[in-house]
């Protein structure tokens, strides 16, 4: 006769209280290596003027306060994130906007010299390009800083280095021009209109030290400085 195995038979019988309260006895930080315990506990009653009584309440209000606390810190940064985010993709579009409305090479440049900076609440934003053998008169415009021949490739670290923002950092004269005494914090984009036009840059300033810094994105600013590489292709063929 073949016997039925009984599962029951061999699951283990229940703690009892007193096992538990030893248990709790013999490891009295348990709570404090589990606190998410404290989340599924029922709070025991106050029993004001009995020193023989332990009060878990206020632990675990505490504890729940904390996480409650997280919580609404973490969803408010993200909030915060996203609002901040949402500004500056508004700011970006406007100023790409201004760029696509230049009919001419002085339009271009006026418009990132009088429009770029209050619509990205920058100081001083700048177009500036290498001189080259070749004379262009469309580079000319009173508000185009020229560069000498290489500067690029030194301002941002390299011919592969497409940006490069530095914090805590005074202007550099060639590329901000009369505005460099403003800026603390900048943002240095290469240009690559391609054709008869030399290297260039677009350079975005700020008073304040931490505007631009290492661990910022540098997509918007990118996508800002294609717009401007292909104005300047409509002008410089």
């Amino acid at each position: 006769m073949v016997r039925k195995h009984d599962d029951k038979a061999d699951a283990a019988p229940p703690l009892s209280d007193q096992q538990v309260a030893e248990y709790l006895r013999r490891h009295p930080d348990f709570l404090l290596r589990h606190t998410e315990l404290a989340a599924f506990l029922a709070p025991p009653s106050r029993w004001p003027g009995s020193e023989a009584v332990v009060d878990l309440q206020t632990f675990m209000i505490d504890r729940l306060q904390e996480e409650v606390d997280r919580v609404r810190g973490a969803a408010e940064h993200l909030i915060h994130t996203s609002r901040s985010n949402m500004s500056t993709q508004n700011r970006t579009h406007q100023a790409v906007l201004a760029l696509l409305s230049a009919d001419s090479m002085a339009e271009l440049a006026g418009a990132v010299a009088d429009d770029l900076a209050p619509m990205l609440d920058v100081d001083v934003a700048t177009l500036a390009f290498e001189e080259s053998g070749e004379a262009l008169p469309e580079l000319a415009a009173a508000a185009i800083l020229r560069l000498p021949p290489g500067h690029v490739d030194r301002v941002l670290g390299g011919p592969d280095r497409a940006c490069a923002l530095a914090e805590q950092m005074p202007g550099d004269p060639l590329v901000f021009g009369e505005g460099a005494d403003l800026v603390s914090s900048s943002a240095l984009v290469r240009l690559d209109a391609g054709g008869r036009c030399p290297a260039g840059l677009l350079a975005l300033g700020s008073r304040h030290g931490r505007t631009f810094h290492s661990g910022q994105g540098t997509e918007l600013i990118a996508f800002l400085a294609q717009v401007a590489a292909l104005s300047v292709r409509r002008f410089v063929g």
